[in-house]
């Protein structure tokens, strides 16, 4: 006897559903988590970043380039780093004259999930070619601390 898998069945009909907007040209849509400064969901995926840690620190790298640097801004509120920016737009030119515009400009903000605690006095961020480098290092409670054992 076969066992019902729901989330096979889910999967086969997203699949269906995606066949069936191709036909209209839908797919070509962006997906919604994926475009920046757009309001909703999309606005906080730019910057795109990487976060890795190690004993002593956790570091974050944020994709960022052609960002105004006079405009970017870190904050630290609880276990949430946050990224504010702005990315000039080009030269102003009419609508009617764009055959393709692919490059979002404006106001941004992120907001990363940090998975460990921090000490906010000694964060430092540098950007250069286009890429934020950020350190952010451990608070002592934040550390691993080994516990002796006593024997008895």
């Amino acid at each position: 006897m076969a066992t019902w898998d729901a989330l096979a069945e889910m999967e086969t009909l997203r699949r269906e559903i995606d066949r069936a907007f191709d036909g209209f040209g839908l797919s070509r849509w962006p997906r919604p988590g994926r475009v920046a400064f757009l309001p909703g969901l999309g606005a906080r995926q730019y910057p795109l970043v990487n976060l890795n840690e190690d004993e002593a620190n956790l570091y974050v790298e944020a994709l960022a380039p052609g960002v105004d640097s006079k405009t970017l801004e870190l904050s630290i509120v609880g276990d949430t780093l946050t990224i504010k920016g702005e990315k000039p737009g080009l030269a102003q030119v009419s609508a009617e004259a764009y055959h393709r515009s692919e490059r979002a400009a404006g106001r941004f903000i992120r907001a990363i999930g940090l998975p460990a605690e921090v000490d906010r006095e000694r964060v430092t961020a540098d950007y250069r070619n286009g890429l934020l480098l950020i350190s952010l290092p451990k608070s002592e409670a934040a550390k691993p601390r080994q516990i002796p054992i006593s024997v008895a």
